[in-house]
């Protein structure tokens, strides 16, 4: 199988301590692999090999067939990095920031500046565009180094928490750029903390703890490791909670839980059991504003696998 990038066996050491102990990755074109973990799993050590800034202990790491050491300068033509803390500088403009970076990729002035309105327009900073960086809000400056990463038109992005500290609008704003990258034919490796981030945007996740992957596969997939499916109704009438986790108790063969907040949930076998309840309901006119047949979460995946609540992945 032909991948955009993809890592063997990757080892990194620091004195003692081992970042890496034999991490494989792979994406094929077109695809965002979601790289999960707690913090010091080893992901953006990963991430700094794959874009040439690191060497390896052992293993091997390749970018379009070409290999991220003995090809690092070619690799470099092929791919854009933003890293976990803004990488521009603040004493000049954002406009300024993106036209110096194009000129470093060899692009002619008018190149260069045409490139950068394009991205400022992207990114909604035309306005602040004409201002030192320095004026930018937290988000903004993520926008900019995120548009920074995108001058060379690359084919291989890796983005590193590129979210981190944006609200939820502007996050929504990053994903939306993200997947019209992949419209475009790019391939996208995501490290992120936000785990319904990658349940939305990855094609693929592999989930890395003390330097080794311990889990791969789609979102779908990796859910299917804590269990199976539950059944969740929340009934229209607080009063007729009882009812709706009788009906639950009925078909699931299980004993209904409740949240306390109007919510009754049951885990169930099959799509069936889904099927059936929602018959019943009916037939005892339990009018609902939720009903819903959902996988596990990847919140409740990461747990299972590292022992670690969200809170600490990074």
């Amino acid at each position: 199988m032909e991948y955009a990038f993809e890592a063997e066996g990757l080892v990194k050491r620091y004195g003692k301590t081992t970042a890496l102990a034999g991490v494989d990755l792979a994406a094929r074109p077109g695809t965002v692999l979601g790289v999960l973990g707690p913090n010091g799993a080893g992901k953006t050590t990963a991430v700094r090999i794959l874009a040439t800034l690191l060497r390896p202990d052992a293993g091997r790491a390749a970018v379009g067939g070409l290999d991220v050491v003995a090809d690092a300068a070619r690799v470099r033509g092929l791919i854009g990095l933003t890293g976990q803390y803004a990488s521009v500088d603040e004493d000049l403009t954002g406009l300024q920031n993106l036209v110096l970076i194009g000129q470093l990729l060899n692009l002619r002035g008018t190149q260069a500046k045409a490139r950068a309105a394009e991205l400022l327009r992207d990114f909604e900073l035309t306005e602040a565009g004409g201002r030192q960086v320095k004026t930018y809000s937290g988000g903004m400056r993520r926008r900019l180094d995120l548009a920074a990463s995108l001058v060379g038109r690359p084919d291989v992005i890796y983005l590193d928490e590129p979210t981190t500290g944006l609200d939820p609008a502007k996050r929504d704003d990053i994903w939306n750029v993200v997947r019209a990258l992949v419209a475009d034919g790019a391939t996208v490796l995501l490290t992120t903390q936000y785990l319904e981030e990658a349940d939305a945007l990855a094609d693929e996740i592999s989930v890395i703890d003390h330097g080794r992957v311990i889990a791969h596969g789609t979102p779908a997939s990796l859910k299917r490791i804590v269990g199976g499916q539950t059944v969740l109704v929340r009934p229209a009438d607080p009063a007729r909670l009882a009812e709706a986790a009788a009906v639950l108790a009925e078909v699931s063969g299980h004993q209904p839980e409740s949240t306390g907040r109007g919510v009754v949930t049951v885990p169930v076998d099959g799509d069936a059991a889904f099927t059936e309840v929602v018959r019943r309901l009916d037939q005892r006119r339990i009018a609902v504003t939720e009903l819903a047949l959902r996988l596990p979460s990847l919140d409740e995946v990461f747990f299972t696998l590292t022992g670690k609540h969200t809170e600490v992945a990074a």
